[in-house]
């Protein structure tokens, strides 16, 4: 099972329709196609900042000049550092267009999550 957290938009007549689940833990899209991931969530001051951590890690090995596997090793800090933190900037994005934290359910995947908090939330 995992776990999601539930996030709704408050005062929205539809609830149903502005239900938008988060998944707790790693996210493997985010470390391999980072700033993908954020577009593709509509993370845009997200996408941004990933792709200005990517051209800082560019810049600093071309001006410190060193070997490869260093250069290497920074560039896998960073995706793995995206990864354990890509949820947490997806929440972070919500909280600020207005979405608030409602509950945290498990499932299977997705769906099963979200009919578990709809059964739980409109019986």
């Amino acid at each position: 099972m995992r776990l999601y957290t539930v996030h709704i938009l408050p005062g929205d007549p539809d609830p149903g329709e502005t239900i938008v689940l988060v998944e707790e833990g790693f996210c493997w899209p985010a470390f391999l196609l980072s700033p993908l991931w954020a577009l593709w969530h509509r993370l845009w001051l997200v996408a941004a900042i990933l792709l200005g951590a990517g051209a800082i890690v560019s810049v600093a090995a071309y001006l410190l000049g060193p070997d490869p596997i260093s250069h290497g090793a920074a560039s896998l800090g960073v995706a793995v550092l995206i990864g354990f933190f890509a949820n947490d900037l997806r929440r972070w994005t919500l909280e600020r267009r207005g979405y608030r934290l409602d509950k945290v359910v498990s499932g299977a995947d997705p769906d099963e999550a979200l009919g578990r908090y709809l059964d739980k939330a409109f019986p």
